[in-house]
């Protein structure tokens, strides 16, 4: 996704499905088919930063697990390619994009696909995720670029804690600052794993 400050564009989405016989060859056949392709798409599109969704804490253990260990892999890659990880609670993207953290996966795919004029629907869901989770970061860079947010406090909102000073301690004391000119370019990982 890339942004000029005001608009939005959609370069590329899609969402990785590992074939059963790849899985089962061995336990890291899939997470290294997930490292090769995002480093591909990190060396393809050279992003100034991956936007992920934390893992969601209502999960079962075992999808929990997994969705961990894709989670560090991506994390590997873009530390391999010196890409700034951001991390968002899935309520926070639902919110950021459809303006209500309940939303459902329509719902999103809805709102995704109007916020980036696309033609048809994102699919499969998970890309439409990983949309989202772009969209709620560069909502948030501009959100704390016009208010001069320190990047620190950012992160500490977004993961429930609360700053200890600052501007996110005193909204009021906030300065207002001009949007950033120039363009940003967001990757985001979502992986689509088939239940066992």
């Amino acid at each position: 996704m890339e942004s000029d400050g005001r608009s939005c564009r959609c370069l590329h989405y899609g969402a990785l499905k590992v074939a059963d016989k790849i899985r089962k060859e061995s336990a890291g056949a899939a997470l290294e088919a997930v490292h090769s392709l995002v480093s591909r798409l990190l060396r393809d599109f050279a992003p100034d930063a991956l936007a992920v969704e934390s893992i969601f804490s209502a999960l079962n253990v075992r999808t929990a697990l997994r969705l961990a260990e894709v989670r560090g892999v991506v994390l590997l890659a873009a530390a391999q390619h010196g890409v700034e990880v951001h991390s968002y609670a899935p309520r926070l993207i639902k919110a950021s994009v459809t303006g209500y953290g309940h939303a459902d996966k329509r719902q999103l795919q809805l709102m995704v696909r109007s916020v980036l004029g696309l033609v048809e629907i994102p699919e499969p869901s998970d890309a439409a995720d990983a949309l989202a989770a772009a969209l709620c970061h560069l909502q948030n860079e501009q959100f704390r670029a016009r208010f001069a947010i320190p990047v620190e406090a950012a992160r500490r909102s977004r993961v429930g804690q609360a700053p200890q000073s600052g501007p996110m301690a005193r909204p009021a004391q906030a300065r207002p600052t001009a949007p950033r000119q120039n363009s940003s370019r967001v990757q985001t990982a979502r992986q689509a794993l088939p239940s066992q």
